[in-house]
């Protein structure tokens, strides 16, 4: 870790977009798992009822299982940080573990690949390494970005 006393010239934190809150998880779960226990309702009183149980159940629990699996692997972010001397990009994955980057932004150069099979791939260079950033944005916000990142290398050099 670099301890830095100079203020940066542009400093971002991106992360994927988040529309299911906590309190919006449970209240899809509990609706989710009502809408489940809906069709056992006529059947209540016979051992039908016991036979769809376990199916209505492991459905349930798969369902809470998956989307807490997916929230995990959204709460990857990216750190970007550009200073005059040093640009950093740290990318922090859902198992914990991060990635970093850093290179000088005189020599740093950032593409927007129009050709690739995702739409406005952003990608920076330098230091002898390509990476990509913002793979998980929307292509508007891929364009957005690199307007920004351009005008703060520029500020940089």
């Amino acid at each position: 870790m670099d301890l830095r006393t100079a203020e940066p010239i542009l400093s971002l934190t991106l992360w994927p977009h988040q529309s299911l809150t906590e309190d919006g998880f449970d209240t899809m779960s509990w609706i989710i798992g009502f809408g489940l226990l809906f069709p056992i309702i006529p059947f209540i009183t016979t051992p039908v009822a016991w036979g769809l149980l376990p199916f209505v159940g492991g459905a349930f629990f798969l369902f809470r299982h998956m989307i807490r699996r997916n929230q995990r692997a959204r709460s990857m972010h990216e750190e970007l940080t550009v200073w005059p001397d040093l640009i950093r990009v740290e990318r922090h994955e859902p198992d914990g573990s991060v990635r970093d980057w850093q290179a000088n932004p005189h020599w740093v150069e950032v593409s927007l690949h129009d050709d690739a099979r995702i739409e406005h791939y952003l990608t920076l260079r330098g230091a002898g390494r390509e990476i990509e950033l913002g793979a998980f944005l929307t292509p508007e916000e891929r364009v957005a970005l690199c307007a920004d990142l351009r005008r703060a290398l520029a500020r940089a050099r």
